[in-house]
């Protein structure tokens, strides 16, 4: 049974080009393009085995949403992925318990990565795997 990633992000564009590379990968991959959106399909059921989410979004952004997703929850990791560049979100970013933090424009040369033994593997497959 493949791994299900929760994306949360306003923009269509991230939406589809995370959608495609995760789905590439094997996992499946559901969207929102808010945090409420998001909470809301977490309180129908939704248990993602990642989160991914911006911050800067319409509605409920992506440090309210882990505020309210956390207690829920508890585990599951969370990247955040911004474009994020003021220091002070940051650091409230970092007292979210969230897993990590990461730069969009980062991230596509970021997600596969050769690792140290030779293999194109994603970022998750490394942390989780090794």
């Amino acid at each position: 049974m493949p791994k299900t990633v929760l994306i949360v992000d306003d923009s269509a564009t991230m939406l589809l080009s995370l959608k495609t590379n995760l789905e590439i990968h094997g996992f499946k991959v559901e969207q929102a393009s808010n945090g409420k959106q998001a909470l809301d399909k977490v309180k129908s059921g939704l248990k993602p085995d990642l989160i991914i989410t911006d911050i800067n979004m319409p509605e409920m952004d992506g440090l309210e949403f882990i505020k309210n997703v956390r207690p829920i929850l508890k585990f599951t990791p969370i990247l955040i992925l911004t474009t994020e560049s003021e220091q002070s979100k940051r650091e409230q970013a970092k007292k979210t318990w969230c897993y990590r933090l990461a730069c969009k424009t980062c991230i596509r040369t970021g997600l596969n990565k050769r690792d140290k033994k030779g293999s194109t593997r994603s970022v998750r497959e490394r942390k989780y795997n090794d």
